[in-house]
């Protein structure tokens, strides 16, 4: 029986739902009552979303919408639920974007992870992610306070320095990138240093097996978490290793990218998440990532909704002919046509010259009458070529941009 962070894991999925039930209307009349959301939630009846199916019904937020509002109405963009003054801290991403933080406990959710790694009270965690104007060490920093940990604030660089702390003061975990672990690791063999490092928590960057199959030949058990600056903890790795399982403090959409319409079950899409702190209430943010629901409950126990990790980016943007094609505007070439399920733009080289194939998934054999779609939608005339339903791979792209510039 794992030792659950809070009762909160292994809800029933009645019980969760009666939850989100109470909570989401809450979140939902703060966010109302905020000058970002002011225009898009002037008809919003709070009252009635009151489920993770209701939720579809509002727009979806892009981080480049809070940017522009940001240049407009101040650093934070009308979107805190406290005045900029009243936060522990802002952080700067680049754009810039100013991202809220808060110390109040787990204000990241960051300690629910820490947890599932088995960092608790006894350990010393070497925080090896950056403190400056972003937030992820903080984040890791505040996780490790909720679980009772001491922090050894390492940041990023200075590896012989790193290996030295680790070893005067007992580093137990460590808290930073995948591959970093390994520089320090290796640092320490060649100064023939024995750490005690024997719990790691990763993220920020791909976890590849052959990496974690390393740590653990060195005795390191080494887990992942999927986070933004914006949201903190979005899912988390347990010792069963099997899938992400999505933090409590947050509700995550899988919806089809350019959209805010979810996709079918099991099928990859964009991550959307609407997170439950009051400080910080995004709605329905949309995190540029894709990724898909894992079926089923992770076999360690804890009940919510898994996902299967990073799956690559939803931003599939592309300039062809001096014009962009964006991932929105083959959703609106699918929504043109009832017979059509799926659509995919592929940019090649022709010679010296872009071309276009646009792929498109229907029963139909003719593919003149997607022609003139296709010119009034993404506005470049292009190749159709029908291909069957169920044929176009399940990797959420919508745009395959082919050509290569070296």
């Amino acid at each position: 029986m794992p030792d659950y962070y809070d009762a909160l894991e292994n809800r029933s999925a009645d019980a969760r739902m009666a939850d989100i039930a109470k909570a989401l209307p809450l979140q939902i009349a703060r966010a109302k009552g905020l000058q970002g959301y002011r225009a898009s939630f002037a008809d919003v009846d709070p009252a009635r979303i009151t489920s993770v199916e209701a939720l579809v019904s509002l727009p979806v937020l892009r981080k480049s919408e809070i940017g522009k509002a940001q240049a407009a109405d101040g650093p934070l963009g009308g979107f805190g639920g406290l005045a900029t003054h009243e936060f522990s801290h802002i952080f700067q991403s680049p754009g810039p974007i100013y991202e809220p933080g808060g110390v109040g406990h787990d204000w990241w959710r960051m300690g629910r992870f820490l947890n599932a790694c088995g960092i608790g009270k006894g350990d010393i965690v070497q925080n090896c992610f950056g403190y400056h104007l972003t937030p992820a060490g903080m984040i890791f920093e505040n996780g490790a306070r909720a679980v009772g940990a001491a922090v050894v604030p390492a940041g990023v660089g200075q590896t012989e320095l790193q290996v030295r702390a680790a070893a005067d003061i007992g580093t137990t975990a460590y808290a930073g990138t995948p591959d970093y672990l390994k520089v320090i690791l290796d640092r320490a063999d060649a100064d023939g240093v024995k750490l005690k490092i024997t719990k790691a928590a990763v993220g920020g960057g791909a976890l590849f097996p052959s990496l974690r199959s390393e740590y653990a030949d060195r005795g390191i058990t080494c887990l992942q978490s999927y986070a933004t600056a914006d949201l903190g903890n979005i899912a988390y790795e347990s010792a069963a290793m099997e899938g992400m399982i999505v933090d409590e403090g947050v509700i995550v959409e899988i919806v089809r990218p350019g959209t805010g319409d979810p996709v079918a079950p099991g099928e990859v899409g964009e991550v959307v998440v609407t997170t439950l702190n009051p400080d910080y209430p995004l709605i329905r943010f949309a995190t540029g990532d894709l990724s898909a629901v894992l079926p089923g409950t992770s076999p360690c126990g804890r009940t919510n909704m898994r996902i299967k990790g990073w799956m690559g980016r939803a931003d599939q943007t592309a300039k062809i002919k001096g014009m962009f094609v964006r991932p929105e505007q083959v959703a609106d070439l699918v929504a043109k046509h009832a017979d059509v399920t799926k659509a995919r733009v592929i940019a090649t080289r022709d010679g010296e010259m872009d071309a276009m194939t646009v792929q498109i998934e229907t029963d139909a054999t003719d593919p003149a009458p997607y022609a003139k779609s296709v010119v009034e939608t993404l506005k470049l005339k292009a190749r159709i070529e029908i291909v069957s339903k169920g044929s176009l791979p399940n990797d959420g792209k919508v745009i395959d941009d082919q050509r290569v510039y070296d």
